[in-house]
């Protein structure tokens, strides 16, 4: 049964499947300090598990219930997959967008043109459920290099590729970040407690995993990505 008690013990299921990796800037441990609500804890336990992640992420934990008007309160979970949502599809929306300039292959513009759209779609919706949350505006993650994410220089090196190259780029970061957002969506979607948080990460489970299979379908993973 779900419970939208605020535990750590959520906050690091998702956090392990995403924030828990990320690069060296994550070096403060989630129970580094007392988080908020432990005495709240069953059997009055306040120790969070051993987690590595920035502590931006986790101030996540202090989320409030949801505004007056809106169904459900916001956990602890929810604040951190929407913050995180956010901040991955900020990453990878830049890539979509060279797609018309780099290839006229029908197949990468079938592909990329409506998985762009999804994501924009996602990503209005993570921050217009963020606001509602009474959340942070800030990203938390700004500056951060985590899985899935795509990097300053990496996007240097889509920018300054085409053709082939620029395919075989496009297919490694595309698949990177469907697959990372899958796993962190299913974490939501099976510790969330917000119906329509946990509603968007259902969705963005059930489009990475076709999107996926798609791009699988046009570039597998093992050979190089078709030509321009």
């Amino acid at each position: 049964m779900r419970t939208a008690r605020p535990t750590a013990l959520l906050v690091a299921t998702l956090l392990a499947a995403g924030c828990a990796t990320e690069s060296p800037h994550a070096t403060q441990p989630l129970n580094a300090t007392k988080p908020p609500h432990a005495s709240e804890q069953p059997n009055g336990a306040d120790t969070a598990p051993t987690t590595t992640a920035h502590p931006a992420t986790a101030l996540s934990a202090t989320a409030v219930p949801a505004p007056m008007g809106t169904t459900g309160a916001f956990s602890p979970t929810d604040i951190a997959w929407l913050q995180l949502t956010v901040a991955m599809a900020e990453r990878v929306l830049p890539v979509l967008d060279l797609v018309p300039a780099r290839t006229t292959d029908p197949a990468w513009r079938h592909l990329t043109g409506p998985v762009g759209a999804t994501l924009r779609a996602d990503l209005d919706q993570a921050r217009r459920f963020l606001g509602d949350s009474g959340a942070p505006t800030t990203n938390p993650h700004e500056g951060h290099d985590m899985p899935g994410m795509v990097t300053a220089e990496e996007l240097t090196a889509l920018r300054s590729a085409s053709g082939q190259p620029f395919l075989r780029l496009l297919a490694e970061h595309l698949r990177a970040h469907l697959t990372q957002s899958v796993r962190v969506a299913s974490a939501e979607r099976a510790n969330g407690v917000h119906p329509a948080t946990t509603a968007l990460a259902a969705a963005v489970v059930r489009d990475g995993t076709a999107n996926l299979a798609r791009l699988d379908r046009l570039a597998p993973p093992s050979t190089t990505a078709a030509p321009a």
